[in-house]
C-alpha cells in the first residue's frame, strides 16, 4: 500500500463510511418514498388507474422543481428545513435530508418511466382478471417493470454518489470532500488521484451488480 494512503488510513476509511452513510440514506429514500411517489405518478395519469389531474400535477410539478434546482443551491435552500429536523445544518446526518430528498424526486421520475414501458395489454388482463389496484401494482406492473426499476435504481445510486461529493459544504464529509480538503487544498494530488481511483471502482461495481441483477430478473 502506498505510503501516503497508509499515512492517511484513519480519515480513508471515515471518509468512506460517510460516503456509505449518505448514499445508504439516499437509497431508502428512494426505495421507500421514491417508488411509492413514482407508481401514483403513473396511475394518476390520465387515461390511467386512478386518474386524477389534480394529484398528477401537483405531483408531478414538485418532482420536476426539485430536479430542476442545481444541487448546490438545493443543499443551501434546504439548510432552515434540516436545521429544523435535525437540529443542525453541519455534518453527515444533515447531509442526509438534501440527499434524500434529490433521491426521491429521481427515482421517482424514473420509476414513472419504467412503469409506462409496461405494456397496457398486461394492467387491461389483470383488471378483466378481476385485480384490485393493489394487486396489479405488486403482481402486474412491479413484476413486468422489475428489470427497469433496478437498473433504474443503479442509475439513481450513481448520481447519489455524485451528490456526495458535493456535501463537504455543509461539513457531511465523504470521500469527495476528503480528496478536496486532503487532496487538492494541501496539493497532495497523489492522495486526490487514489480518492478518484476508489470513486471510480465504486461506481463501476455498483454498475456491474445492478446491470447483472436486472438481467437476471429480466424473462423478456
Amino acid at each position: 500500500m502506498p505510503e501516503i494512503l497508509v499515512q492517511y488510513e484513519a480519515e480513508i476509511w471515515q471518509s468512506i463510511g460517510e460516503t456509505i452513510t449518505m448514499v445508504g440514506v439516499s437509497i431508502l429514500a428512494a426505495i421507500l418514498i421514491g417508488l411509492p411517489v413514482g407508481t401514483l405518478l403513473f396511475l394518476s395519469r390520465k387515461g390511467h388507474l386512478l386518474e386524477n389531474p389534480w394529484a398528477f400535477s401537483i405531483l408531478n410539478l414538485l418532482v420536476n422543481i426539485i430536479r430542476s434546482f442545481p444541487f448546490l443551491l438545493l443543499v443551501v435552500f434546504l439548510i432552515p428545513f434540516t436545521r429544523l429536523i435535525i437540529g443542525t445544518a453541519i455534518g453527515t446526518a444533515a447531509a442526509c435530508v438534501p440527499l434524500a430528498i434529490i433521491a426521491i424526486a429521481h427515482y421517482s421520475r424514473l420509476v414513472e418511466q419504467s412503469l409506462l414501458d409496461v405494456p397496457k395489454g398486461v394492467i387491461e388482463a389483470a383488471i378483466s382478471m378481476g385485480a384490485s389496484v393493489k394487486d396489479v401494482i405488486f403482481k402486474f406492473l412491479y413484476v413486468e417493470a422489475r428489470s427497469g426499476l433496478v437498473l433504474g435504481l443503479t442509475t439513481s445510486i450513481i448520481s447519489f454518489i455524485s451528490y456526495s461529493t458535493i456535501m463537504g459544504v455543509v461539513g457531511g464529509g465523504g470521500i469527495g470532500d476528503f480528496a478536496i480538503r486532503y487532496g487538492y487544498q494541501q496539493f497532495k494530488t497523489e492522495l486526490m488521484i487514489y480518492m478518484i481511483i476508489i470513486m471510480i471502482i465504486l461506481v463501476q461495481l455498483i454498475q456491474f451488480i445492478g446491470t447483472a441483477i436486472a438481467r437476471m430478473i429480466d424473462k423478456r
